[in-house]
């Protein structure tokens, strides 16, 4: 008997019908037949087929042989072991809670500009910066506000210079496939693409690398992965923050999560909503993900400290540590050991062993691996 060769049929029906799919758009980004498409609007955030060769639950390329969709979902089947032994040549270990990584420090922008725009200290958009004007990325694709950036809608976008990283510094909180401006990216001749996104996006290049995934994945020159417990459904804003406490979203400058939504207004004032006011919003890719910290990107980063200037940086592969060492002996980053705040890293064990929780028994790809102890 021939060996089994997975499709966008089994796709379909392990991933995305199944509650586990994340709508990170890897699948649709690698689909070299144009049959894929995503559907952003009202909440869904999945890919979905085209009812031409194959309709919805079938695809006929797919039945001669084509495999690229699944090879480039980061949650089909053992997607984590293999990314694991791909990247750092192992599984990660049991008491390895928030994933394998080389170091853990806290860094921020050199640039006071940088720190001002940026969120958190600015560190992911001095990384941009520097890669982009020091010829190790042509691109990145990171997450911008639609139009005017009154609909607080966020969007997938191509940064190519400083203006256009600056332009896209900041938190949403709702979602973005960013890897949808991968095919923006290669349109003006990019070759070495960074990628910017939440854990389930920041999987999907090394996963692609280590099924062989094509071009795609050997485009990827960095990835960068954002902390994440989860995001809201566009309709957080209308339903809770216009119609609970009055918030429009014409009129927010600035979001950011500190325990609660800190809302920063075009008026000068400044307002907390209790998250879980939230909850009802929560996307459902969220739901089951067991990834809050980003595991598999170079480089993952996200203010859960104590100092809001500062980022909390996991350095993981040996891209990112040397990344990392280069902005800092060129002095485009500052960097502290993590040892200056100590329950920004306990927080950071604490949110990964939740959202390891998440992961369903029986399904395959995450173990749930939660050590009773953590010291």
């Amino acid at each position: 008997m021939p060996p089994e060769k997975p499709h966008w049929a089994h796709l379909f029906r392990e991933v995305v019908t199944s509650g586990l799919c994340t709508g990170c758009a890897a699948c649709v980004v690698a689909c070299p037949y144009d049959v894929l498409d995503y559907d952003g609007n009202g909440g869904l955030y999945r890919p979905f087929h085209l009812d031409d060769n194959g309709g919805r639950e079938d695809c006929t390329y797919g039945e001669r042989g084509c495999t690229l969709c699944t090879r480039a979902c980061p949650r089909f089947r053992e997607w984590e072991p293999e990314v694991d032994t791909y990247l750092f040549g192992r599984e990660r270990l049991d008491e390895e809670v928030f994933g394998i990584s080389a170091e853990v420090v806290l860094a921020r922008a050199a640039d006071p500009g940088v720190v001002e725009t940026g969120q958190d200290g600015g560190l992911v958009s001095a990384i941009l910066i520097w890669a982009l004007e020091h010829d190790v990325i042509d691109a990145a694709l990171v997450s911008q506000l639609e139009g005017d950036g009154s609909t607080w809608k966020a969007v997938p976008g191509v940064a190519r210079t400083r203006e256009d990283v600056l332009g896209a510094a900041g938190s949403r909180y709702t979602y973005s496939a960013n890897t949808l401006a991968y095919s923006e990216a290669i349109a003006t001749g990019a070759e070495r693409i960074a990628l910017v996104g939440m854990s389930c996006q920041a999987s999907a290049p090394p996963v692609m690398a280590a099924r062989k995934a094509g071009k795609v994945a050997r485009r990827f020159a960095l990835t960068i992965g954002l902390l994440c417990s989860k995001t809201f459904d566009d309709a957080v804003f209308e339903e809770l923050f216009e119609a609970r406490h009055g918030l429009h979203r014409k009129d927010i400058v600035k979001m950011n999560i500190k325990g609660v939504f800190q809302v920063w207004m075009r008026d000068g004032s400044y307002h907390e909503v209790p998250l879980k006011e939230a909850h009802a919003w929560t996307r459902e890719g969220c739901k089951l993900c067991p990834d809050f910290a980003a595991e598999h990107a170079d480089i993952s980063a996200g203010g859960i400290g104590a100092f809001g200037d500062w980022t909390l940086a996991i350095v993981r592969t040996e891209r990112g540590k040397e990344i990392m060492d280069r902005l800092t002996e060129a002095g485009a980053i500052e960097v502290r050991p993590s040892s200056d705040d100590p329950a920004a890293v306990e927080l950071l064990r604490k949110l990964a062993r939740v959202s390891r929780r998440r992961w369903p028994e029986g399904a395959s790809g995450a173990p749930r691996r939660i050590p009773i102890l953590i010291r």
